[in-house]
């Protein structure tokens, strides 16, 4: 089978010096067409009226001195390098004179003649003389008496000057454009290479990153603050996150690593005690409660990993409800529920319910004893807040960026209460419901966005209690 090479694209480099030379040169080319069309424009132009007033000197005379009209010297004149040729006819378009130079030729303008004699209309038009390409002019004389008189006059001028001024000029341009395209190239390149020399380095240090496969690497300076420095600063910042998120699962692994540790080291003691000694109610009791830590622990890893996972909740829920299901679970005397909003938010009810939970464990565990546990939800704003207080010292302000961090335990912590990770789960549940977490002393508040009733929204004054709900 034959070997199919991937398509190589040129560099961006070659692709910028040839998109620079197109450039130059499609700009001549448009430039030097507009330069041909008036340079032609003006030529011929500037031919037509030389005609047109040679012809206006030959009525003059043909009105003045007629008799001069015979003299063929008398019609010679050129205009540059270019002879003019005249010829006069009389009323039936007979030859009266001709310039010298034209010989026993006639002017090609018999169907001009004609309608100027007939119409009294001058006009020009175009033909052939001596397979040369004239232009031609033909003005009426006026009926004063003389051999021309009511005739017409035929003034003539070869154009192969002004297509060889077109031609050359044509060449200029041509050639101007090459030149352009090739100096644009060349600076191009130059320029391009400076430019793209910063990129070059990045790439080379990606590369490096890359084949090392170590994110604490950085990408080299970029040089001057522009856009490449920009991106460099941008990919440093990206690197500098990927590395703490892996530095953040490393802790993960190695925390959750001793977390099983402990259950499973009690459980493998317990069994190999039953085995020994065989059953032992206490022994029991411990497997069971070591098993139910191990699971509890299992679960919270679990739902940790699907909050990293899940997506954006699409469901409307009720806090006030949500808060209700939760104090009725944990079954508590203690726990004081006063509800002032509704709490409508858009959210994931199995999820909300399992981290208002956890706060309110947490409250019951580390709480004064006997006294009374208050969970409120409430508006905050254009935020829901779902709080749990307690009676007790709580969280000290330095340690509450602490507290949400996975395995972290407080000094106060109680042992075998919990795994530690209860506030980390609580907070990842809360952001990614597009919300934050609160710490403040013993009081706990999860804000989460709020829907809106319809009797908030401008012009409107009444709305249903369960309908009346939007975003």
């Amino acid at each position: 089978m034959a070997r199919v090479w991937p398509e190589r694209r040129p560099r961006l480099r070659t692709r910028v010096v040839v998109a620079a030379a197109v450039s130059i040169l499609v700009a001549v080319a448009v430039l030097g067409v507009a330069v041909q069309l008036l340079l032609a424009r003006h030529l011929h132009n500037a031919l037509d009226t030389t005609l047109r007033e040679r012809a206006a000197e030959i009525a003059r005379l043909s009105a003045s001195a007629p008799a001069l009209l015979r003299s063929p010297s008398v019609l010679e004149q050129s205009v540059g390098v270019e002879p003019l040729d005249v010829e006069v006819v009389d009323r039936h378009g007979r030859p009266i004179s001709r310039s010298l130079s034209l010989g026993g030729s006639t002017l090609p303008a018999d169907g001009l003649i004609r309608r100027a004699i007939a119409s009294g209309r001058p006009g020009y038009t175009n033909g052939t003389l001596s397979d040369e390409p004239v232009r031609v002019f033909v003005a009426p004389l006026a009926d004063l008496g003389g051999p021309a008189s009511g005739g017409a006059v035929i003034v003539a001028s070869p154009t192969g000057a002004i297509t060889d001024t077109l031609s050359d000029s044509r060449a200029v341009i041509v050639l101007s454009g090459l030149a352009a395209a090739v100096l644009a190239a060349g600076i191009t390149l130059v320029l391009a290479r400076r430019a793209l020399d910063p990129l070059r380095r990045l790439a080379a240090g990606a590369e490096t990153i890359e084949a090392r496969g170590d994110p604490a690497l950085r990408l080299p300076d970029a040089g001057p603050a522009d856009e490449v420095q920009r991106l460099a600063e941008t990919l440093n910042r990206m690197l500098a996150a990927l590395e703490r998120s892996r530095e953040g699962e490393r802790r993960f692994i190695a925390d959750a690593s001793h977390e099983l540790r402990n259950p499973l080291a009690a459980l493998r003691g317990n069994a190999a005690y039953l085995a020994r000694h065989g059953a032992d109610q206490a022994a029991l009791d411990d497997l069971v409660a070591d098993a139910e830590r191990l699971s509890r622990l299992v679960d919270e890893l679990l739902a940790l990993a699907r909050e990293d996972s899940a997506g954006r909740p699409v469901e409307k829920v009720r806090m006030a409800e949500v808060a209700e299901a939760a104090c009725a679970a944990a079954a508590d005397s203690r726990l004081v529920l006063r509800v002032d909003d509704e709490g409508w938010v858009v959210g994931e009810r199995p999820s909300l319910e399992r981290a208002l939970t956890n706060l309110i464990e947490n409250a019951r565990v580390y709480g004064p004893t006997g006294e009374p546990v208050e969970v409120a939800v409430e508006r905050a704003g254009a935020n829901v807040a779902v709080s749990v207080s307690d009676r007790g010292p709580g969280i000290p302000t330095s340690q509450a960026e602490l507290a949400t961090q996975r395995f972290w335990r407080g000094p106060n912590a109680v042992a075998g209460a919990g795994s530690g990770l209860g506030l980390a789960l609580v907070r990842a549940t809360v952001e990614r419901h597009g919300g934050r977490l609160e710490i403040r002393g013993a009081s706990l508040t999860m804000l989460l966005p709020a829907l809106r009733h319809i009797s908030e929204h401008p012009g409107t004054t009444t709305s249903e209690p369960t309908q009346g709900v939007t975003r």
